[in-house]
């Protein structure tokens, strides 16, 4: 599996943006050229940090609020 980094390389932001319960906390694209999100959803949920990577390849990890992960290589 090909999990970028969250290093980015000028194209991420962290602007705080919120909207559906949550904030977004950072987000952009790596360095391997990979989006990734990460989500600030409060201490409410059982996962306050999720993110997502969606990689080049098709490929994809999630970590969601319920606590729930998702993984297609």
């Amino acid at each position: 599996m090909t999990k970028g980094s969250s290093s980015s390389s000028g194209a991420g932001s962290s602007s705080g943006s919120s909207g559906g319960g949550y904030t977004t906390t950072s987000s952009g694209t790596n360095d391997q050229g990979n989006h990734y999100c990460h989500r600030d959803y409060g201490s409410g949920a059982s996962n306050s940090n999720s993110y997502h990577y969606s990689n080049q390849n098709g490929s994809y990890y999630y970590s969601n609020p319920n606590a729930s992960h998702a993984r297609r290589l």
